[in-house]
Formats: structure tokens, sequence, C-alpha cells
């Protein structure tokens, strides 16, 4: 009996480790920067994009710029990235275009952001704990390419990888989700302050496989404990 309880144990450690299925109630810790550590999140298979919604749940003590979430296809290494900078802006990348939002600037307090975008009349929104930004045009008529990869805490110089320490995450990331629309003002601002709500389409932290690699910590946050 004790070579068969070895083996399952040893599975089980395998499948922790990688291709795990949904992070719901928990979050992910990057401790330190580096060029190693990210979670990768299999979004569901989709047609190119002409509307998204992400939404996701951060802190960060960070003076720096850094990336929280990145999408990469061939080609474009910044087809999708969101891109916190240390002068307190945060940037959409949709391909080689940058669109910034003056935001008040990321500290210790986990704060609920979204971003959506519509190609129709290229209107870009930021929101911060339910609350809106200006919106801004750009993009119009644009799509996000589909074939990409997901990562959160490292911008992708090539697909997948060459990432840069420098641009590391370094702080607690949750609740991620992804939409292939933009979401309505009132659906953000329900999400922003439930702890139970229907996650994203192409992205859903319950239910979304991911991998992670290097010195990441995932614990469970008790945020919606009762």
């Amino acid at each position: 009996m004790k070579p068969f309880v070895t083996i399952v144990l040893v599975l089980c450690i395998y499948v922790s480790e990688s291709g795990s299925a949904g992070l719901m109630q928990k979050s992910v810790i990057f401790p330190t920067k580096t060029a190693t550590s990210f979670v990768k999140l299999n979004a569901a298979g989709f047609s190119d994009l002409n509307a998204f919604t992400v939404c996701l749940r951060a802190a960060s003590e960070e003076n720096r710029n850094y990336t929280l979430f990145s999408c990469a296809v061939t080609g474009s290494n910044n087809e999708l990235l969101i891109l916190q900078k240390s002068n307190a802006q945060l940037d959409l990348y949709l391909g080689s275009v940058i669109t910034g939002f003056s935001l008040p600037k990321m500290d210790a307090w986990l704060r609920h952001i979204c971003v959506s975008w519509e190609s129709q009349n290229g209107e870009i929104t930021a929101w911060v704990n339910g609350r809106r930004s200006l919106r801004k045009v750009s993009s119009k008529d644009g799509v996000v390419k589909n074939g990409g990869q997901f990562f959160l805490g490292q911008e992708q110089d090539s697909v997948g990888g060459k990432f840069d320490i420098e641009q590391s995450f370094v702080g607690e990331i949750t609740d991620v989700n992804m939409w292939d629309r933009a979401l309505k003002p009132y659906e953000i601002e329900l999400i922003s302050q439930g702890c139970y709500n229907i996650g994203g389409n192409l992205i859903d932290w319950g239910s979304t496989t991911f991998t992670t690699g290097g010195n990441v910590i995932i614990k469970d946050n008790n945020d919606c404990t009762f």
C-alpha cells in the first residue's frame, strides 16, 4: 500500500502547481519583483474581439511602473496590456495605441479596477471602486486578436515570456474577470461591491484554469467569509 499512497501524493502536488481550476475566494501574492514569477490564465477561446471589459482587485505599495494584466499574440506583444505607472496613471495598451487615465495612486488598500473598450465608437473607460473615469476615444474600429496568452504580473515582450523584472508586479491580485463586451455602469458598480457575482465569460476567476511560475503565493483571502 505504501507505494500506491506515494504516487497519489505526487500526482496531487503536480496538479496543484499546474493547470489548476479556479481561484474563487483566493488571492495571488507576488512578494518580490522578478523576471520569473507569473500567473497564466487560460482564457476561453474567442474570435477577434470588438469589445471587452477587464476587472480585478489589486493592491501594491510599489512606486514604479508595473504590469497588472497582459495579453500577447504573435506579432503584437501588447495586444492588450494594463500598466500601472509610477505617476499614478493607468495605461491601456491596445497594440501600439496607449490610452492613459490619471487615477488615485495605488496603495496598500485593495481596490476594484475595471477597464472597458468597444470598437464601434472607440470608447474607453476606467473604473475604480465602481466610480467611472471620464470617457476617452481610441482604437475606433479596431479589434483585439484571438489566440493570445493572458498573464498577471508580467508584461510579455514575446508571447508567453521574455519578462522584464522592472515591469513586474509586487502586491496582491484577486477577482480577475474578463468579458467580451463593455459592461453597463450598473453592472460594474454591483460587481465592485459584491462578493459573489457572475464571472467573466472569457476569464472567470472562479473556474478558469491557471498555471503559476516563480515566486507566487496563493492564499485564501477570506473576504467573503460570513
